[in-house]
């Protein structure tokens, strides 16, 4: 589960991680008594979307104006990013700041461990970082037991030399609290970026991302009342309720899976190939033909989306149900997305049948499906 950049500072704040002195507004007279408020030379004006980018977007505004201020409130207010519509601005004061850092937490599945993200260049994508300067990047695996070690923390701040003892302690207390958090609320992602040290050599997370597991929802009532479904992508919405696992991203060639290692391993290999996936999309171990008919529901309703590509390792789920989801997903909602289709496991030999009736083809190779889908992509109309 998403929350909004101000709740994730709320959720700072009572861990006692120091954040600037903000307040949200839904409409820019509320600016008044703001700029009476902060004691501050400038202020931060900050759209409040379930997704990234927002900078790029034009979302976040710097003045030191009351009537400017009211007019970049408007703007960002009336912006649609990403498909979502701004309905809160975060209004912060403007931080001195002396040094910008990268600070994450994040559920390694893969490795059945934590794993500390660090860098020294915070205020920076991660993934642009990761492709230009990837030795920027410091990676600390946590054990579940017996969790983040101070050692590990040392490891990282003795890596910086060029700030001060008092801000290492500073430091040191935001990595701990901040793991702390991440425990405290079972989330797959806690995020600062960037986590700045002040004039007066203080911690402050100036931004602040928070994804609680789903799956730890039902122990967490009083997180869970975060959640704003009418604010989400309608995409993701859908899913949710339909108990997919998806995300929407930028591209366009649509994802169906199962499983996430498959998911991830998907998307990569769509990139090699100089492809971009629209989505995320996990149906999960034991998904039946309805699973496979809702996903494609959901997909062909992005307009972003011109080839279909689905891989299907089955395991427990069997491939022939998910031919025939394909197979009453394509004829009953009219799709006519060029679909590839990956399918290898329990029944294909079935499958493969079922598919072939319908005149789809099947690859068994991964490398060779996502070649064709990128193919398609070419020969589709811009």
């Amino acid at each position: 589960m998403k929350i909004y950049e101000y709740q994730a500072k709320n959720l700072f704040s009572q861990h006692e991680i120091p954040v600037p002195l903000g307040k949200t507004i839904d409409n820019p007279q509320q600016l008044d008594s703001i700029f009476s408020e902060f004691n501050s030379p400038g202020i931060v004006l900050k759209a409040q979307v379930y997704t990234g980018g927002r900078g790029k977007a034009g979302g976040v505004k710097l003045t030191d104006d009351l009537d400017q201020a009211k007019i970049l409130a408007r703007e960002i207010l009336d912006m649609n990013i990403k498909g979502l519509p701004v309905k809160t601005v975060l209004v912060e004061q403007q931080i001195d700041i002396k040094s910008e850092f990268y600070l994450s937490f994040i559920q390694d599945r893969d490795n059945s461990c934590f794993k500390l993200i660090f860098s020294p260049q915070g205020g920076m994508d991660i993934e642009e970082l990761a492709r230009v300067n990837p030795d920027k990047i410091w990676m600390k695996a946590i054990k579940y037991f017996p969790g983040l070690q101070s050692y590990q923390i040392r490891e990282i701040l003795t890596q910086l030399p060029e700030i001060s003892l008092s801000a290492k302690k500073s430091l040191y207390t935001a990595i701990n609290k901040l793991y702390n958090l991440f425990i405290a609320t079972e989330s797959s992602l806690v995020e600062i970026n960037p986590l700045v040290i002040t004039g007066e050599d203080k911690c402050l997370a100036c931004d602040a991302k928070v994804v609680i597991d789903d799956n730890a929802l039902f122990r967490h009532p009083q997180l869970a009342s975060l959640r704003i479904p009418e604010h989400e992508d309608p995409f993701e919405r859908e899913a949710k309720e339909k108990k997919l696992n998806y995300v929407k991203l930028d591209g366009n060639v649509g994802c169906m899976v199962n499983g996430a290692g498959l998911a991830m391993t998907t998307m990569d290999v769509i990139k090699h190939y100089q492809g971009q996936p629209a989505n995320f999309l996990d149906i999960g171990g034991g998904a039946k033909s309805q699973q496979v008919y809702d996903a494609l529901s959901i997909i062909v309703k992005d307009p972003a989306v011109k080839v279909i590509f689905i891989n299907i390792f089955g395991g427990i789920v069997r491939c022939d149900q998910v031919a025939e989801g394909i197979i009453q997903a394509k004829n009953k909602l009219n799709i006519n997305h060029p679909m590839v289709i990956r399918l290898i496991g329990t029944n294909d030999q079935l499958a493969y049948k079922l598919l072939k009736n319908e005149n789809l083809q099947v690859f068994t190779e991964m490398s060779e499906a996502a070649k064709q889908a990128v193919k398609y992509l070419e020969e589709s109309p811009k």
